[in-house]
């Protein structure tokens, strides 16, 4: 077999070198090729949409109960032993009308003595009258020392008082007989009776409830976290659960200030307008509030609770991360803070509701870096 030449050993070591190039081209393709398809995956970021919290929410709908604007407890003035009750429970009363009466004996004979002493000092001060003006008209005539007619003026002058006291004494005793029988001094509903005939009672002690007449008001205890949605002068409508069908326009009369120390909340009136016969004391209600101007103000500010985790800086301002909605890339958000808390911080502006806020690793992730939002294990631990 013939040797190959010299230039045929050339061609196959170029034809050689030619496919050692083009495979090692087709090797840094697929090298190049593989690092561009393997693209990073989105970074896992633990974030959860933000809520308006409990303060900024809105008391649609509060239970109360119907009362009378006024309601006194009817008591005597005076001490006794109650002999007659004319009215019962529910009765109808009007001003001036008698109610009950204590035994007058005591209060007669206490009146009768004050009386008689009246008289003995109003007959007392008439001696001492005609005795000064004897000695007056001596006095000119010099007949009577000076001293006898002082000491005459100063018997006088201490009858004179003596008389005003026994006068006083004898209206007062007077007043305390008229006591012994209990008027009503308004128009209204008797809705209690706290003391029966033939019991003893002190002076003021109650016997009846009067609910006054006029005015009729819609009741109801409100939660502080409802507290925003109330403001005096604010329009309700009050539908009755006895009064199916039928609703009542009522307007915010009261507020408390402060709240009840065992129950937490906040009594508040409303004024029923024209109620009508049908609407009776008692009754439970159902009052839907409109919209207040507070309450407005309260929903274009609403502050969003977060945990404390989820603070960052912008440079010396606090700032959160904010998971944007389209592209899913986070966006460093300025925001102001209400409250520090234990645990949670109350974000009052730079949020929106909805929006996705990083719990977790905040000092870890970047700008504009595109991540996938994983649902905290625990949110329940910062929902107050």
């Amino acid at each position: 077999m013939r040797p190959p030449s010299r230039p045929e050993v050339q061609s196959v070591y170029l034809r050689r070198a030619a496919l050692a190039v083009a495979l090692a081209g087709l090797v840094t393709f697929a090298a190049c090729s593989k690092k561009e398809a393997a693209a990073p995956a989105p970074r896992p970021v633990v974030a959860a949409a933000v809520h308006a919290d409990g303060g900024a929410m809105t008391a649609t709908s509060l239970p109360g109960e119907v009362q009378a604007r006024y309601s006194t407890p009817l008591s005597f003035r005076v001490s006794g032993k109650i002999i007659e009750r004319r009215v019962r429970l529910g009765d109808t009363v009007k001003n001036g009308q008698i109610v009950a009466r204590l035994d007058p004996a005591d209060a007669q004979k206490n009146a009768a003595g004050n009386q008689a002493q009246l008289a003995s000092a109003q007959h007392n001060l008439v001696y001492a009258k005609q005795q000064l003006d004897r000695d007056q008209a001596q006095a000119k005539e010099n007949l009577i020392a000076p001293a006898q007619l002082e000491q005459t003026t100063n018997a006088y002058a201490s009858a004179l008082a003596q008389r005003d006291q026994a006068a006083q004494q004898a209206a007062l005793s007077k007043d305390q007989l008229q006591y012994t029988t209990l008027v009503a001094d308004h128009a209204g509903v008797i809705t209690a009776e706290q003391a029966d005939t033939g019991q003893n009672v002190s002076a003021g002690q109650a016997v009846y409830n009067l609910a006054w007449s006029g005015e009729v008001d819609v009741v109801c205890d409100v939660p502080e976290n409802a507290l925003v949605a109330l403001a005096v002068g604010q329009n309700a409508k009050v539908t009755l659960a006895a009064l199916p069908g039928r609703s009542f326009n009522a307007k915010v009369r009261e507020l408390s200030p402060a709240a009840d120390q065992q129950s937490r909340t906040y009594r508040a009136k409303l004024t029923l307008e024209n109620p009508g016969p049908d609407v009776r004391l008692g009754m439970t209600a159902d009052i839907a509030l409109a919209p207040s101007p507070a309450s407005a103000a309260s929903q274009s500010n609403a502050s969003f609770v977060v945990p404390a985790t989820a603070l960052f800086h912008d440079g010396t301002q606090p700032a959160v991360w904010v998971v944007r909605a389209g592209d899913d890339a986070l966006e460093l958000r300025r925001v102001s803070i209400s409250r520090y808390n234990e645990r949670t911080i109350v974000i009052g502006g730079g949020l929106k509701d909805g929006e996705r806020v990083v719990w977790q690793g905040v000092h870890t992730v970047s700008a504009g870096e595109k991540v996938r939002v994983v649902a905290p294990l625990h949110p329940e631990d910062f929902a107050s």
